[in-house]
């Protein structure tokens, strides 16, 4: 989500004398600058989800700058990199995993053609990995996040479930008491494929997401992280300009997860869309004749799905889920 420090737009007046904006979930600000010119930043940190340190540090790259994407940013200038290594790590584990990470960040940002700057690599009781990043674009580059107008679409593009199907993939090589439950019910083989989509999904950049969301001329959108589709959809729909409300009709997870859930009993979170997610797609709103192009181009250019999830409707800036709500099953093609 964005904190925007531009009250002289007027654009941004329905921001003014609301400072709750600046508050948890805010992720990346836009700062005027000269020239109409403005500054897109965003920092973001999360504590390591999988084994792999290059797989994790690729995550972490796209973590970073997926709420520079969120505004429409497609040109990154600067990345930084920081990570801390645990106190609890011998001289030879540091020194093998630190690089690993730091590999599987810069091989990811090539794909952003921004110079990297390794920042502060230091010790820490948590392993924590992310960074910052840094965009200047002119103002008609962007696509401010609060425009969504009355029919408009909402798209989604990468699936949700990130969280239970990294789990239970760590949970299966623990062979841990979820991993006795999970086992009644899926193979090893299912667990495996549900990791593999999710790896995937995290690692995948949102820049395609941007770029076609400005051709196919989006109103407002972000990026679905921590809170969940749910909670972001709300923080969303909660600084919009129009009266309007973010109806969810339709939640796309990762194949295996809602079996996962269900047999933990952890299903109330994920069907609601307030599960967390890891470095999430991005949720879009678009004009309602546009949808249907975008998610075909999407599909085309990245070989993964997009879907319409909901619709934008008059409101008082909430969220309203379908009590109807549709699940896609997401899988390996």
């Amino acid at each position: 989500m964005v904190l925007v420090r531009n009250f002289n737009d007027s654009r941004c007046s329905i921001l003014q004398n609301r400072p709750y904006l600046t508050g948890i979930g805010l992720d990346s600000s836009v700062i005027a600058l000269k020239h109409d010119l403005l500054l897109v930043q965003s920092v973001d940190f999360f504590y390591p989800l999988i084994d792999d340190p290059i797989a994790l540090g690729r995550i972490a790259l796209a973590n970073v700058v997926s709420d520079v994407f969120a505004v429409g940013a497609t040109e990154i200038d600067q990345i930084k990199l920081l990570v801390t290594a645990p106190t609890e790590f011998t001289d030879r584990e540091r020194e093998v995993v630190v690089p690993m990470v730091m590999k599987g960040f810069l091989e990811a940002a090539k794909e952003c053609n921004a110079p990297v700057q390794i920042g502060s690599i230091a010790e820490n009781p948590w392993c924590i990995i992310g960074g910052a990043a840094t965009a200047v674009c002119h103002r008609s580059e962007l696509i401010m996040p609060y425009n969504a107008m009355e029919g408009d679409a909402i798209v989604l593009t990468k699936p949700l479930g990130t969280q239970l199907a990294t789990n239970a993939y760590i949970w299966m090589h623990e062979k841990s008491e979820n991993w006795t439950r999970l086992q009644e019910r899926l193979s090893e083989a299912d667990i495996e494929q549900t990791y593999r989509i999710a790896l995937e999904s995290m690692s995948r950049l949102n820049r395609k997401g941007a770029e076609l969301m400005r051709k196919h001329d989006a109103h407002a959108a972000t990026d679905v992280t921590g809170f969940g589709i749910y909670g972001h959809a709300e923080n969303l729909a909660s600084f919009q300009k129009a009266e309007v409300d973010f109806h969810i009709d339709t939640l796309p997870i990762i194949k295996n997860v809602r079996e996962i859930a269900d047999v933990l009993g952890r299903s109330a979170k994920l069907l609601a869309g307030k599960a967390v997610e890891t470095s999430g797609g991005l949720l879009i709103c678009l004009p309602s004749a546009n949808a249907a192009a975008f998610c075909e181009e999407y599909r085309s250019c990245t070989a993964h799905e997009a879907w319409v999830v909901g619709c934008v409707k008059k409101g008082n800036r909430g969220v309203k889920m379908d009590p109807a709500v549709q699940y896609l099953t997401v899988g390996e093609s």
